[in-house]
């Protein structure tokens, strides 16, 4: 049936079987990720207490590094997708060979701020006199990779892209596997102890960064597109870049001013607002992986002169995102008397975070349409529209915080700012995408 004359119960199907063949694969990788921090913790911690309190300090340093960066994933998955819509394959990989060097000089910028200031950067994160040297022999040597991190950022971006969120999946569990069995044996092998879990992981990420290299030079020559660097190219890139950076650095704001204000309402609440931290990152997961989907299919779309379809595809994201949103809300409320015993004994953590946590589920549908039409903007490109919203939702976000020790509230008033912040943004996002301003067709916006 040709797509002008699909049924909309058919164009629904089809949306489906897009979301669900990108967004699964997506959720696997994204998942994937965190748990290279988790089995370095898991080997380093068993080295003694030191050990694993300096690789606490370093992770946190490095994975702000890295998600900083974020948007060349992001950008790139928007570019890419554009010209994949609109038939021009050589095109798209040399868009995406732009994002690739731009993502080697970051990296080696960050090389040199880290290497000389790592002693500085640990002392400010207040790193203990024990833990210190080891962070900062930890962050010395896992700096090498963040080249190979923000590599596997853009070329992941370069593959969303081309509508392929497999090969990340398959990459990222590599990664996984190679970097628990490095760090095993060099940290216990090799008695290099925490250096040993640096070094493992920095062959690990390198090594994903090799194989994501490999398969964009094969697409390039397949393609005939160039793989040299262009100037123009990398500074439209960066420029690109921008936006998507304002709009993550407000909200790292955010999360930062949430863990500030909690450490100010006392050990219970601080100890609980991190383990709810922790599962609202988990579940962002998932909607993230529609978001990305949404990037992917909503470029091609505006790539291909598809306006239509565009629409379709973003009002049936929509309707994903609220479902599972919905469904995760529920068992969030269902597996909470399971959940918090995983990671406390005390009585007054728990009872911090219950009611707590009946926000987090509540708010969950609202997470999920916020997730989906970020995707949806990033996709089109509308990386200055989202660089705004995100100040403003910032904005509205620390008066009501600030309020919650100021007028007694607790945790449970603290995750109800947090919801209010989600759902400014839900409206921010939904005004744009109702007002179609986002929809600009074309190879490039």
């Amino acid at each position: 049936m040709p797509q002008a004359l699909a049924t909309p119960k058919a164009a629904r199907r089809r949306h489906d079987r897009e979301i669900v063949a990108l967004a699964l694969p997506a959720f696997g990788a994204l998942v994937a990720e965190p748990l290279f921090v988790m089995a370095d913790s898991a080997i380093v911690g068993h080295l003694g207490t030191a050990q694993l309190a300096g690789l606490g300090v370093a992770s946190a340093l490095l994975t702000t590094a890295v998600s900083v960066f974020v948007f060349l994933a992001y950008a790139t998955t928007a570019a890419v997708a554009r010209r994949v819509g609109a038939g021009d394959l050589q095109s798209a990989i040399r868009q995406g060979m732009d994002g690739i060097w731009l993502a080697l000089l970051l990296g080696a910028a960050v090389i040199a701020v880290v290497l000389p200031l790592a002693p500085a950067l640990v002392d400010l994160f207040g790193a203990s006199h024990t833990a210190a040297p080891y962070a900062i022999d930890y962050l010395r040597i896992s700096s090498l990779g963040i080249p190979a991190m923000l590599i596997v950022l853009a070329a992941t971006g370069v593959l969303r892209g081309l509508q392929d969120t497999r090969t990340p999946l398959y990459v990222a569990v590599a990664g996984f596997v190679a970097n628990a069995a490095l760090n095993a044996g060099l940290v216990y092998g090799a008695g290099l102890g925490i250096a040993g879990s640096a070094w493992g992981t920095v062959i690990a990420q390198c090594g994903m960064a090799a194989i994501y290299l490999t398969v964009v030079v094969r697409g390039a020559r397949k393609h005939g597109a160039s793989l040299r660097p262009d100037a123009a190219g990398i500074r439209a890139s960066g420029q690109a870049g921008v936006p998507l950076l304002v709009r993550t650095l407000s909200l790292r704001a955010i999360l930062m001013i949430a863990t500030a204000i909690a450490a100010r309402l006392g050990d219970a609440d601080i100890a609980a607002h991190q383990i709810i931290l922790s599962l609202w990152s988990l579940l962002a997961f998932a909607l993230d992986a529609i978001a990305i989907a949404g990037q992917a299919i909503i470029g091609r779309y505006l790539g291909a002169d598809n306006a239509q379809g565009a629409r379709e595809a973003c009002r049936r994201m929509v309707q994903w995102g609220i479902a599972i949103g919905a469904g995760l809300g529920l068992l969030v409320v269902a597996a909470r008397p399971l959940f918090l015993p995983l990671f406390t004994s005390d009585p007054a953590v728990t009872d911090t975070a219950l009611p707590a946590l009946i926000i987090v589920a509540l708010s969950q549908p609202i997470c999920g349409v916020v997730f989906v039409l970020d995707g949806v903007l990033m996709g089109a490109g509308d990386g200055p529209y989202l660089a705004w919203a995100m100040v403003v939702t910032l904005a509205a976000f620390v008066p009501a915080a600030l309020l919650v020790p100021a007028l007694g509230g607790g945790l449970t008033a603290l995750w109800a700012a947090m919801t209010l912040m989600m759902t400014v943004r839900m409206l921010t996002l939904w005004l744009r995408t109702r007002s179609g301003r986002w929809i600009v067709t074309g190879a490039t916006r």
